[in-house]
């Protein structure tokens, strides 16, 4: 047998659960026909459930055909690239399938990014026109970017009465934080309120090329390097989206209830939570700011039942004092993606909760997610096997051969989810999308390795593996060692470059409070040596009071290496 035919024959079709098909049924339409088609079926249910004020999907439906018709009046045509710089709210969605129905591109920026992050973005997008918060207005304006329409709108147009709602200072801010100077107005400004109002809902009559007509064109998160557009198709999301739900078969169409408090504008909270579940006729449980008090209410409240996550919540929930008022027992799926699932995570929360986190494992060109571990057999320590329609591989990083089992090599994903290609990249485009033995690939950027049962585990990133005195060393495998320190909250890796040795291997080690001071470098240093060989040691050790971390709490090792670079230079 060849090292390609292990791969081809996909061994993890033996362990999909019952009811998971090999393959999914994708229709060819638009995913605004496929968000129409499921609130014709549930008009009266609610899609929405925002800080207590219920939107249903009848009145989503008609909220977003007047927005879209409102884009079109502004000047929307199809093709057009929508900006969206926009908090959780209920006019993300209203405006993404507005922005769809009006033939749009939609670019998702993080709210938290500065004036000269927005700038990048919406210069290198060549967006036309931008949905904003009207608290974020003043980065836009110093973005400086010749836009042909912003249009304004506040977290408050969907909230009932504030008293009521909000149970935090922090969670409050949001709403009284609105634009506190005068408008520039150059003709260019709209309320997004007045684009409903003064509009019927009649959205544009579109004709779209769902394979090739560009949905979304959001931006990879930047931890290694600057953030570029990655064009997905509406076949490419409605893929991901059958592809999602066909792994849960139990899930029923117009009964769950899905927790959204992952942010929209990353492709997790869009495909996995937002489109996965108003296509499923669910009810989004939706939240502005990641608050555990607020998460923690809000599926006692709403008995919401399935919860999606990244790393960072997981972990701080196991500590959490108010986690045990939740009996996670009764939801039906807990699962975890964006990020590496450390194990001292996995085993404080099953010791907390008596429930296990499914691994899964994902990325912008993948339209989302391509790996989960099966419902009923799942392995700790790996994100899990393909979903339906996905073959995945190992490959040389260099020659792209494939590579045997228990080898660690590049991830390699072929799939109709796979993006269309990176935007305005034609030579990143060669190099990320290649062709194997007749198929087209995507090569992921990340280091894997399968088990005989079709099981992958995550190694790193290409671009973290560090080179010190000819070994390599896996920045991840330094910092699972360091977290299961018990003193230590977090860590971070990176190489620092050497003329005599290749790169000195840095740790950046965040201590808790009864660890400060008396927990040293040396310290550090000795409890790594009982547990890697001696090359895995870091040379240097630097404490700090926290790291820096992404949109979705990711460490940011981009910022640490950079940071390093530039001290030494």
């Amino acid at each position: 047998m060849t090292e390609s035919s292990i791969y081809l024959a996909k061994p993890w079709l033996k362990y999909y659960p019952e009811g998971v098909s090999e393959s999914v049924a994708v229709d060819e339409e638009s995913l605004s026909n496929a968000f129409d088609r499921a609130t014709d079926q549930f008009l009266n249910r609610a899609a929405v459930i925002f800080y207590g004020n219920k939107i249903s999907y009848r009145q989503l439906r008609e909220l977003s055909d007047r927005f879209a018709a409102g884009l079109a009046s502004v000047g929307v045509k199809k093709g057009d690239r929508v900006a969206f710089y926009l908090l959780n709210s209920p006019q993300f969605i209203i405006a993404y399938f507005g922005a769809l129905k009006a033939g749009a591109t939609v670019t998702p920026i993080s709210p938290i990014y500065t004036s000269g992050e927005l700038r990048h973005q919406l210069l290198d997008s060549q967006a036309q026109h931008i949905v904003c918060q009207d608290m974020l207005y003043e980065n836009v304006r110093k973005a400086d970017c010749p836009l042909q329409s912003i249009i304004l709108t506040g977290i408050e147009e969907y909230l009932p009465t504030l008293k009521k709602i909000f149970r935090k200072k922090a969670t409050r801010k949001y709403v009284q934080s609105g634009i506190k100077t005068d408008l520039k107005d150059n003709g260019n400004i709209y309320q997004f309120q007045a684009l409903l109002k003064e509009h019927d809902p009649s959205p544009p009559n579109i004709t779209f090329r769902p394979k090739e007509d560009v949905a979304t064109l959001p931006y990879t998160g930047g931890t290694t390097a600057q953030p570029k557009g990655i064009m997905l198709t509406h076949y490419n999301l409605l893929a991901n989206q059958k592809q999602i739900q066909s792994s849960w078969p139990f899930l029923e169409p117009g009964q769950e209830v899905f927790l959204a408090y992952l942010p929209l504008f990353h492709i997790f909270g869009q495909v996995a939570i937002m489109l996965n579940g108003l296509i499923l006729g669910a009810t989004l449980v939706l939240l502005t700011t990641p608050d555990l008090d607020e998460i923690l209410a809000s599926v006692e409240e709403y008995g919401a039942n399935i919860f999606f996550g990244v790393p960072a919540f997981y972990d701080m929930l196991k500590d959490y004092k108010k986690t045990d008022r939740i009996n996670w027992k009764n939801l039906k799926l807990i699962v975890c993606a964006a990020d590496t699932l450390h194990e001292t995570t996995i085993k404080g929360w099953e010791k907390r909760t008596g429930t296990k986190i499914l691994e899964g494992f994902g990325m912008t060109e993948v339209s989302g997610a391509c790996h989960v571990n099966p419902y009923d057999r799942p392995k700790p320590g790996s994100f899990g096997v393909p979903l339906s329609d996905i073959t995945a591989a190992v490959v040389n990083p260099d020659t792209n051969d494939f590579l045997p089992t228990g080898e660690v090599g590049e991830l390699v994903v072929s799939g109709p989810n796979v993006m269309k290609g990176y935007w305005n990249r034609a030579e990143e485009n060669i190099n990320a999308l290649i062709n194997i033995e007749g198929s087209t690939w995507l090569k992921t950027g990340d280091l894997v390795k399968m088990d005989e049962e079709g099981y992958f585990y995550y190694v790193d990133r290409k671009k973290d593996l560090i080179k010190y005195k000819g070994y390599s060393v896996f920045a991840r495998e330094i910092e699972e060692v360091i977290i299961s320190h018990p003193q230590v909250k977090a860590a971070g890796i990176v190489g620092v470059p050497n003329p005599k040795v290749g790169q000195y291997i840095k740790a950046y080690v965040v201590l808790f409070s009864e660890g400060r001071g008396t927990i040293s470098e040396e310290d550090i240093a000795n409890y790594c040596r009982e547990h890697l060989a001696h090359y895995k040691i870091p040379n240097i050790v630097e404490f700090r009071g926290e790291l820096p971390k992404t949109d979705v709490g990711k460490i940011s090792r981009r910022e640490l290496r950079e940071e390093s670079e530039e001290i030494l230079y």
